[in-house]
């Protein structure tokens, strides 16, 4: 007999297979989670297609745009869209759970100014997002993967941060919050090295909250804890 079963033969495609920084769990959606994907998705959804997508005709107009990879639940999401009116803002999110959330709110607040994706952030950056399009790309309270043999997995890696500067126009913002401080420290190593990031506190320097950045439930308790959190903000030159 052959050894074509073998299930120890390499799986040739293996070394193909991106390193994501998220591990896809579902959860658990209420009905109305469930309710929202059929009642608001076509009004705020955006279907990841592959292809350059044209923004201004999804918002009905020309504005500033932020991007906020990882909105969660959509708690800073939804307070970021009721301050600034102004600027369209697209969520982006793998999370059902939280995107059903996010758009329930949305439609009880009337906003126009959000749309989103449940598809993964590095995918819809490459792909749909047009290079020096974006004014802003936030991400607050990125997964740390602290374990070190899942720092592979941090978003924040040389290779994303390229693309963020790509998709970033000259002036545009990055603004990363984290409450890790390994991560904080993996972050200045990797993000001072790009010469297109202008750290605005300096090499290896953060800067207080700024108040479009709501503080959380979770990081209030945990600032009386005691823990700190590190506000990045870099300057796309």
């Amino acid at each position: 007999m052959t050894g074509t079963n073998d299930d120890s033969a390499p799986d040739p495609t293996a070394r193909h297979r991106p390193i994501r920084s998220f591990v896809l769990r579902q959860g658990r959606q209420t009905e109305a989670q469930k309710r929202a994907f059929d009642l608001h998705w076509p009004g705020y959804g955006l279907d990841y297609r592959g292809q350059r997508r044209d923004f201004d005709a999804d918002f009905g107009r020309q504005a500033p745009r932020v991007v906020e990879i990882g909105f969660g639940n959509g708690e800073q999401l939804l307070f970021s869209c009721e301050r600034e009116p102004d600027r369209d803002f697209i969520g982006i999110e793998v999370h059902g759970p939280g995107v059903g959330r996010l758009l329930n709110a949305a439609a009880a607040a009337g906003l126009h100014n959000l749309r989103i994706y449940q598809h993964d952030a590095v995918e819809v950056l490459r792909d749909e997002v047009a290079p020096d399009s974006l004014d802003e790309v936030r991400i607050y309270f990125p997964d740390p993967w602290h374990k070190k043999r899942h720092n592979k997995r941090r978003l924040v890696q040389p290779p994303f941060v390229d693309l963020l500067c790509q998709r970033l126009r000259p002036g545009g913002l990055l603004h990363i919050a984290t409450d890790w401080e390994n991560y904080a420290q993996h972050l200045w190593e990797v993000l001072d090295a790009e010469p297109r990031l202008r750290n605005r506190a300096g090499p290896g320097g953060t800067t207080p909250r700024p108040d479009w950045r709501r503080q959380t439930h979770f990081e209030t308790r945990g600032l009386k804890l005691g823990h700190d959190v590190w506000d990045l903000l870099y300057d796309r030159c």
